[in-house]
């Protein structure tokens, strides 16, 4: 299985819901992160920043934890680096989240399989950013 086969990917992005958390998100505008919550913004989705700073970013509350976040998330965006994703992942679990959505170059095999096991949606090494200009 591929990490991310593009029905999986427009599954994610077209049918799963609008609201994303984003791990990793801060109002550093040089981080990948800042760039690609605009571009989700642009096409409708709700960008919920998750960074230990809990900053405001792009004009949404942010949150130092997914277990802080008051409301339900459908998809987890994970922006933070290898080591530290699969925990992410297990929040996004424990979260209810209906997908998880690892960012190019962050790849955690061990966590795709529990995360998919489950019965989440998963995507790894893929950006939406990429992909959400693709969909027909």
């Amino acid at each position: 299985m591929g990490h991310g086969d593009t029905a999986t990917v427009r599954k994610i992005l077209t049918e799963l819901g609008d609201t994303w958390a984003v791990v990793g998100l801060s109002s550093n505008r040089g981080r990948a992160a800042y760039g690609v919550a605009e571009v989700l913004q642009r096409f409708g989705k709700r960008v919920v920043p998750v960074h230990p700073k809990a900053e405001t970013v792009h004009g949404e509350q942010g949150y130092a934890s997914l277990a802080d976040i008051p409301f339900d998330v459908d998809v987890v965006d994970v922006f933070v680096n290898g080591e530290l994703a699969g925990a992410v992942a297990d929040e996004a679990v424990a979260k209810g989240a209906k997908a998880v959505w690892f960012q190019l170059g962050v790849i955690d095999e061990a966590a795709c399989e529990r995360t998919r096991a489950a019965g989440l949606d998963m995507v790894m090494d893929r950006c939406p950013a990429i992909e959400i200009p693709r969909l027909p």
